[in-house]
C-alpha cells in the first residue's frame, strides 16, 4: 500500500530533525537571530570554577546575541540584545559632548604596555548612552567652575583585557615598572586585582578620566578665587593652563609614578598625586600621604562625577561606573572605533 505524500514527507522531515539534533532556543522578542554562530565565545574561566565570561562579538555579520541572553538589567527586564535592529550599545562621546577632552591612552603607545592596545582601532570614547549623558552633565557642572574632563579609557573590549592578562604573564620591563608600578612586582600584579580577567570596562559604562584646569577661567564655587579646588594649596600643584600647555600630572615630581620614565607625561592633567593607572596603593582615592591640592582636585572629581550617579572605585582615583549600568552582565568585544558607535 503507498504511504500518502503528505505522510511521507512528514517522516522524512523529522528524521532529518532527529539528524540535526536539537533546535536551539528560541530567541525572545526583540533580540536579534545570530547568524552563523551557534554559541556566545566563552574566552577565560574564573578562578574557583565560576562561569565563564560571556563576550559579545561584533562583526560584518552582525552581533552574536546569545551572550547576553539571560542578562537582566536593574529593571528586571532582559537586557536589549547589542545590534538588534541594526544599532550599537554604545555612542561615540564626541557625538554626545565634544567640549569633553581626550587622551585615549591604550589607542596609542603611551600606557604601560607600551604599545596600541588590541580591540582599539581609533582613539574615540563609546559609552552606553545613559553613561555619555550623564559625563556630559558632569562636564557642564565643572566648565561653569573653570575645570574639564579628560577621558583616558571608556569601554574597552574583552580583547583588550586578554592582552592586559598576557602583559602581566610576560618579563618585567625596568622602565614600565618605573612608571606604573614601582613598589609592586609584575609578577604580583595579577594576585593584587591591579590586572584582572574581565573588567566593568567591557560593561560599558565605566570611564576613566581627570580633571583639566582651563587657563583663566577657575573661579570659586568648585574652585579657589586662584584656580586651585578649595582646601588646596599651589604645593605640588601643575602649573599647566589649558590643554597641551605642559606641565605633568604628577607635578610634584615625588612619589610612586610621578617621575617621567619616557612613556609617561601627563600634560593637561592637575596634580592628583599619581599618573593613571599607576599600580600602587598611593593611587587609592583616599590614600594616606595624598598632598592638600591633590586631595582636593580627587575630592572635585568625585564630587562632581557622584553628583550624576557614578561611583568611584576606591583604588583608582580615575576610574568610576555610572550605576545602575546599562548592561550589568554583559561583558562585550566590540572593536573601539567609530564604526561601533549607534551615533
Amino acid at each position: 500500500m503507498r504511504m500518502p505524500v503528505v505522510v511521507v514527507a512528514a517522516v522524512v522531515i523529522a528524521a532529518a530533525l532527529v539528524a540535526a539534533g536539537p533546535a536551539p532556543p528560541v530567541a525572545p522578542a526583540g533580540v536579534a537571530r545570530p547568524v552563523g554562530v551557534a554559541r556566545p565565545v566563552e574566552v577565560a574561566r574564573p578562578v574557583g570554577g565560576a562561569a565563564p565570561v560571556r563576550v559579545v562579538p561584533y562583526g560584518p555579520r552582525g552581533p552574536v546575541v546569545r551572550g547576553v541572553r539571560g542578562a537582566r538589567p536593574v529593571g528586571g527586564s532582559r537586557e536589549s540584545a547589542p545590534g538588534a535592529g541594526g544599532g550599537s550599545p554604545f555612542v561615540d562621546l564626541r557625538a554626545v559632548d565634544p567640549t569633553v577632552l581626550r587622551d585615549m591612552r591604550y589607542a596609542g603607545e603611551r600606557n604601560f604596555t607600551g604599545r596600541r592596545v588590541d580591540g582599539y582601532e581609533e582613539p574615540v570614547c563609546l559609552l552606553a548612552r545613559p553613561a555619555a549623558l550623564a559625563l556630559r552633565r558632569a562636564q557642564r557642572a565643572l566648565l561653569r567652575q573653570g575645570y574639564s574632563l579628560l577621558v583616558y579609557d571608556c569601554y574597552r573590549p574583552q580583547r583588550a583585557v586578554d592582552r592586559f592578562v598576557r602583559w602581566a604573564a610576560e618579563p618585567e620591563d625596568p622602565a614600565v615598572r618605573a612608571g606604573f608600578h614601582p613598589r609592586v612586582p609584575k609578577s604580583e600584579l595579577f594576585a593584587r586585582g591591579y590586572i584582572a580577567r574581565r573588567s566593568g570596562h567591557s560593561r560599558g559604562s565605566t570611564v576613566d578620566v581627570t580633571l583639566v584646569r582651563l587657563a583663566g577661567r577657575a573661579r570659586p564655587g568648585g574652585s579657589g578665587a586662584d584656580g586651585h579646588p578649595p582646601g588646596g594649596s599651589r604645593s605640588g600643584d601643575s602649573p599647566s593652563g589649558g590643554y597641551g600647555s605642559g606641565g605633568s600630572e604628577a607635578g610634584s615630581g615625588a612619589g610612586p609614578c610621578a617621575v617621567e620614565p619616557g612613556l609617561r607625561g601627563e600634560g593637561a592633567s592637575v596634580d592628583m598625586g599619581t599618573g593613571f593607572d599607576c599600580f600602587d596603593p598611593a593611587a587609592h582615592t583616599d590614600a594616606p600621604g595624598t598632598g592638600g591640592a591633590q586631595r582636593a582636585h580627587r575630592e572635585l572629581l568625585r564630587r562632581a562625577l557622584g553628583a550624576q550617579g557614578f561611583v568611584n572605585l576606591p583604588e583608582e582615583w580615575w576610574h568610576f561606573t555610572l550605576k545602575p549600568e546599562a548592561y550589568p552582565q554583559t561583558y562585550f568585544d566590540l572593536p573601539v572605533g567609530v564604526r561601533s558607535a549607534g551615533w
